[in-house]
């Protein structure tokens, strides 16, 4: 039975810094292009709920059986990330699996494979590959001008909904010291930069692209896409020219505008090939990190339900410049500004854990007797006064109304002090109170349209809170 990819979904931060504002931080004057920054609300298990939500727009989350998690920065070191991803996305807990797949940036395209060996031994199932990255180079240093923040999904099935059929899987392996991150270290360290390129990144994808040809009996001649993740464009380049890969051939990893966005950028350019391509046309993908992966496709009829629904061209067209370095350090927590007043009340792990529909699914409550809808879920109706006669109702993916909103310029964090506490009004009537994120000032006014996104509130109890904040549009448009 064919196997492959039924749905893509792509996510990049609101902001972003250039390459030239880096260098002049530090006294220099070069620097092409811009790098993504996640805000300080983000992380890579919000990115990665993004993502998700892009490729809910083909799936219906319901006919999803599994999640997988790539990543290597997830904010755990013990916990399972993909167990809460779920829960944000509204899977059922009954019915989906969930793994992680860490601390590789070929992470993302070896759960692609784990997903794609999953179908095939339960052909009606479906799973969701996400991966996302927010790595930490060294101030000044190439990869904190290289690295990017950014995050991609799939959904992996059978049958004949498949955007794309993946023909063939192979990888090499090996154990080399040319990237790597200590336990509980900050900062991406590297061995001798000649080294890295020739004994590692160069040597290892010609490898695993010469078996690839060797066992399909094909050659380049024959994709018309071909995605080679790297470091950076010029690493790029030189893997292209050894192949044969022409500019036409290439797809753009997004290394320019939006940088290295390591475990994700594989799947972020299977995403941007298929944005971009036609039926029948053939992909080959190249992944690196401790050896390489590489795998190719076949584009299918179904690629026209992507017409004019390029998430990855929506999400560059609305980004806002990041107007501070020193701002980007202190979100990083590389350089902390002065902390906010502390909340008065402690996190509970149990009132998390019995909360978990309201706070990271976003349910609300619908009275069965009178229609009334609530947020959060109100076991006592507030317009009959019925008990318990209620059902469940999602808002996490609805486009609402901004009913109302208040502007505070201080009660913020010192190094991001405006807040605009706002209300959404849902289609049912339902008003859902939360904060704002993403967004312009001068923009903001009643009636506009606002999503949902998913974001990291405070570290309160030593962990990670989560909640859903609004925003204009930036996933879907109207």
């Amino acid at each position: 039975m064919k196997q492959g990819i039924q749905a893509i979904g792509a996510y990049l931060p609101y902001h972003y810094l250039t390459r030239a504002a880096l260098s002049k931080a530090w006294g220099g004057k070069g620097g092409k292009g811009e790098k993504s920054v996640c805000g300080a609300d983000e992380d890579s298990v919000t990115m990665a709920v993004e993502a998700a939500m892009g490729c809910f727009r083909f799936i219906p989350r319901d006919r999803v059986d599994g999640l997988y998690f790539a990543s290597t920065t997830g904010p755990y070191a013990e916990k399972s990330h993909s167990s809460l991803l779920a829960v944000a996305c509204d899977l059922r807990d009954d019915k989906v699996f969930t793994a992680d797949v860490m601390t590789t940036t070929r992470a993302g395209t070896s759960a692609l494979k784990l997903a794609l060996d999953g179908v095939a031994a339960q052909p009606v199932g479906n799973i969701l590959v996400t991966a996302a990255d927010m790595r930490n180079g060294y101030p000044k240093s190439a990869q904190e001008t290289g690295f990017g923040d950014g995050a991609a999904a799939v959904i992996v099935g059978t049958g004949e909904e498949l955007l794309a059929e993946i023909d063939f899987f192979t990888s090499v392996n090996e154990e080399i010291n040319d990237y790597w991150r200590n336990a509980g270290g900050s900062y991406t360290l590297h061995a001798e930069g000649r080294f890295c390129d020739t004994e590692g990144y160069l040597r290892e994808m010609k490898l695993v692209l010469d078996k690839l040809f060797k066992e399909t009996n094909s050659q380049i001649t024959d994709y018309q896409k071909v995605v080679l993740t790297a470091q950076n464009s010029k690493l790029q380049g030189k893997l292209a020219a050894k192949f044969g890969v022409t500019p036409e051939q290439l797809v753009d990893t997004l290394l320019l505008n939006v940088g290295d966005t390591g475990a994700a950028q594989g799947l972020l350019g299977v995403v941007q090939a298929l944005e971009t391509a036609k039926a029948g046309d053939r992909i080959l993908v190249a992944d690196y990190g401790n050896g390489a992966n590489a795998f190719t496709m076949t584009v299918t009829e179904q690629i026209e339900r992507l017409a004019d629904r390029s998430q990855i061209g929506r999400y560059l067209e609305t980004r806002e410049e990041l107007d501070s370095y020193v701002r980007f350090l202190s979100w990083r927590e590389i350089a902390s500004a002065e902390p906010g007043a502390p909340f008065k009340l402690p996190a509970s792990t149990s009132q998390t854990w019995r909360e978990q529909n309201i706070n990271l699914r976003l349910h609300g409550s619908v009275c069965r007797k009178c229609g009334a809808a609530s947020y959060p879920i109100s076991r006592v109706c507030d317009v009959c006064g019925s008990l318990d006669e209620y059902e469940e109702v999602g808002y996490s993916d609805q486009i609402c109304k901004l009913y109302t909103y208040s502007i505070d310029q201080y009660a913020g964090r010192s190094d991001a002090p405006l807040i605009i506490q706002a209300i959404a009004e849902a289609k049912d009537g339902n008003h859902l109170y939360t904060v704002m994120t993403d967004f312009k000032k001068d923009e903001i006014k009643t009636g506009m349209d606002v999503e949902f996104t998913f974001r990291k509130m405070h570290n309160l109890g030593d962990f990670p809170n989560y909640f859903w904040k609004m925003r204009p549009l930036r996933r879907e448009s109207v």
